[in-house]
């Protein structure tokens, strides 16, 4: 075995292109580290529906140049096996560590396999690629990024000609072309031949912002806005400026690109402490709200005033204003959010007469909806422009809550005001989520056997009255490795993260309002059945 190892690794190195992770490999095969080879070769970083996401290093489970000359080798080959052969594929990258070298390689293995290739400008918002990829009428698309992952990771995600990320079969036909690749030294990488963009693409992308308001509306609001040390101030300042909102008070710490996210834990708004340093600007500039994006910016996340201080709202009531706020503008087409999220916005879609559909988990599945007109999930993001990009885009979010916000300050009103209103025609959507992260996977694993095996009947004291095994597939969704339990005046999804070594339980519980003055006794109800419901769900995972 451990000769085995050694010989793995030294064949690695022997194709390395890149002298830090040479260099890196080269000490632990001279200090013969079996544990730490073993973390790195006992498989590969499997390619799938968010295409590749690691930890940077030496090795092939970790995010490397040479693993990213594999995975772009596969797509080419993929691509020109589906006829695509000639075609453009354009590539964006975000500001973390090795990002540009990434998006470098891959415009030369495309340009190497007879593709045409595109790199975005400079490190900019992932929608910006999302974006990219239908105006410039590319075949394939590529961002550099690990989104909101720890400064350690890097990721490569993947989109096809439509705008829209990779989904079932083209994952496992393109991880296969992956595993086909024998060696590094077969993948022609020629050192010229592909384009850099220009301005232009970044011009066109700040014009569609411009659609996703309302002509002539109130743009009043005043903003804190954190980019959390990633790729979105830029781009976000020139749309407020170009939208006629007050300029935003930056969160200066955090406003530039900074791969080490020096002054967060995780560069994630969710994540307890990631916002502090926006609040604390808050409290001194007194803004109408807080907004965030991720350091890839799809994401976006909004904070508001409430009592004597700013709480963040959660995913799932951003989500139900904007859709609340789009009907009242007079949207029509689909509104859609994946299963996992609040069915508020199901309930607001019905009383409007507007079509609306549940998909899985991700963006993937949201921007693929026919018809869709607005699309969300709890985990902040928003698809508000599906025309310009088919994902999750904190940009336009951003805007748009802006507008919003605007439009009900004129009013002499607030975005909590507006969830009381939606609380009190359509029953309180209380939502919550147990998370729990594991260093070791097959604690995951057993949890959910455990839950199929002995399925809960009752938790918090309500009746399940339907179990359901998505593994299995619904008349409505594709099979997905998760579980989904109706009770009485509540709801409970169980899956594993797709993104993180995580098990994420996503609970709803509806508490009717009779009016305004009810509110406050619903909270308490809501609070208290939620951790309930979190007390019995941990007991009968095992978790």
């Amino acid at each position: 075995m451990h000769d085995d190892l050694i010989a793995r690794a030294e064949a690695w190195l022997a194709e390395d292109p890149d002298q830090e992770t040479r260099d890196e490999l080269a000490k632990l095969i001279e200090a013969g580290d079996v544990k730490e080879l073993s973390a790195r070769f006992s498989g590969t970083l499997q390619f799938g529906t968010a295409g590749l996401r690691g930890e940077l290093g030496a090795g092939p489970l970790r995010m490397n140049r040479g693993v990213v000359i594999r995975a772009a080798a596969g797509l080419a080959a993929y691509l020109k096996k589906n006829g695509r052969t000639g075609g453009l594929v354009v590539i964006g990258y975000d500001a973390r560590h090795r990002s540009a070298d990434f998006a470098r390689d891959t415009a030369a293995v495309m340009t190497g396999a007879g593709l045409r290739a595109a790199v975005l400008p400079r490190p900019l918002p992932t929608p910006v690629l999302a974006f990219a990829i239908r105006h410039l009428g590319a075949v394939a698309g590529v961002e550099v990024t690990a989104s909101h992952n720890p400064p350690r990771d890097n990721g490569y995600k993947v989109y096809l000609g439509d705008g829209s990320q990779i989904v079932p079969p083209a994952d496992a036909e393109i991880a296969a072309e992956i595993d086909a690749i024998a060696s590094l030294n077969d993948v022609p990488r020629p050192e010229a031949g592909w384009d850099t963009l220009d301005e232009s693409v970044l011009d066109a992308y700040l014009a569609r912002t411009d659609a996703v308001l309302a002509a002539g509306s109130p743009r009043t609001a005043r903003t804190v806005y954190t980019a959390m040390h990633g790729v979105g101030k830029d781009v976000l300042l020139a749309a407020f400026a170009r939208a006629g909102f007050p300029e935003p008070v930056l969160v200066a710490e955090q406003a530039e690109p900074d791969p080490d996210f020096p002054t967060v834990a995780f560069p994630n708004p969710e994540e307890p402490g990631a916002m502090d340093l926006a609040f604390a600007q808050a409290r001194t500039t007194g803004p109408d709200l807080v907004i965030a994006n991720d350091p890839d910016a799809d994401r976006c996340a909004v904070a508001v005033r409430d009592g004597e201080d700013w709480r963040m709202l959660r995913g799932d009531e951003v989500g139900a204003l904007l859709g609340a706020h789009l009907v009242r503008r007079g949207a029509t087409g689909v509104f859609a959010e994946s299963i996992v999220s609040s069915s508020l916005l199901g309930r607001i879609a019905e009383k409007a007469g507007l079509p609306y559909e549940e998909t899985l988990t991700g963006f993937k599945w949201i921007a693929r909806v026919d018809g869709l007109r607005y699309g969300y999930e709890e985990a902040l993001g928003y698809c508000v422009d599906p025309e310009g990009v088919r994902d999750k885009d904190g940009i336009t979010a951003a805007l748009l809550i802006t507008e919003l916000a605007s439009q009900l300050k004129e009013e002499g009103r607030t975005l909590l005001d507006l969830l009381d209103d939606l609380a009190v025609e359509h029953g309180l959507h209380a939502t919550d989520q147990l998370s729990v992260r594991v260093q070791d996977l097959s604690l995951i694993a057993a949890a959910m056997r455990r839950l199929r095996e002995q399925p809960p009947t009752e938790l918090a004291g309500l009746a399940v009255v339907r179990a359901e095994d998505l593994s299995q597939g619904t008349d409505r969704l594709p099979p997905t490795d998760g579980l989904r339990y109706a009770l009485e005046g509540a709801r409970v999804i169980v899956r594993p993260s797709g993104t993180e070594p995580k098990l994420k339980c996503y609970l709803e519980v509806v508490v009717p309002v009779p009016d305004h003055t009810a509110l406050p006794s619903a909270r308490t109800h809501a609070t208290e059945l939620l951790d309930a419901i979190k007390r019995d769900l941990s007991a009968a995972a095992g978790i």
